[in-house]
């Protein structure tokens, strides 16, 4: 069910008109990741979000919080949708079925037409002065957490011997993921899909064998 909440959406030439009108929090969140997507934190005013949002910053406080509480939001809903691939990655019966669709995923997400190019969870906050420090740390933490799932799927590769008893998979998941950030800031940069996956398709070719 899309919730939706009673804060009012104001006129920018009168204020409030009548009884104020509820808004679809989700479809306002949905656009809230969009600007920061293609914005980045710092880069995304309060004018660009509510504009994108359809809501007065009275009613985006109200809803969502400041914004930096917004962009948690955002990016959790980022990480549930479009980020969504790095989940089901982790459930392919093979580590390297894992790695394939975790590129795969990375290829198709920062390419898809008539959406933002790159990732919101590399490019958010490369980049910020001391107000974005708590969304710089945030966005450390998700991309350092989703290297420890990794890290944790490949170790038990290792221990169903999917992978060498040598693998250090901790190294392996870092490559993978490290490997997926810059494919994220090159497809930002431009770098069409078909190149960025022949990327990840050469990486691939030298995979560890059990």
């Amino acid at each position: 069910m899309r919730k939706r909440y009673g804060g009012g959406v104001e006129s920018k030439q009168s204020g409030p008109i009548g009884r104020p009108r509820g808004f679809d929090v989700d479809e306002a969140l949905e656009r809230a990741v969009l600007v920061f997507w293609d914005q980045g934190y710092e880069g995304a005013s309060l004018a660009n979000l509510t504009d994108a949002m359809g809501i007065s910053t009275t009613s985006m406080y109200a809803a969502f919080g400041n914004k930096e509480e917004l962009f948690r939001k955002a990016l959790e809903r980022y990480t549930e949708g479009p980020g969504g691939y790095l989940t089901r990655a982790l459930e392919e019966p093979t580590a390297r079925g894992v790695a394939t669709a975790i590129l795969a995923g990375t290829v198709r997400t920062t390419t898809r037409p008539a959406h933002p190019q790159g990732c919101l969870g590399v490019q958010g906050a490369l980049a910020t002065g001391d107000p974005g420090r708590g969304v710089r740390d945030l966005l450390v933490a998700w991309r350092n957490n989703g290297c420890s799932c990794v890290r944790e799927r490949f170790q038990r590769a290792v221990d169903d011997g999917d992978l060498p008893r040598e693998t250090d998979p901790g190294l392996l998941a870092r490559y993978i993921t490290t490997l997926a950030f810059g494919i994220a800031v090159q497809a930002a940069s431009g770098v069409g899909r078909d190149e960025l996956q022949e990327m990840a398709d050469a990486a691939l070719r030298n995979w560890p064998l059990s």
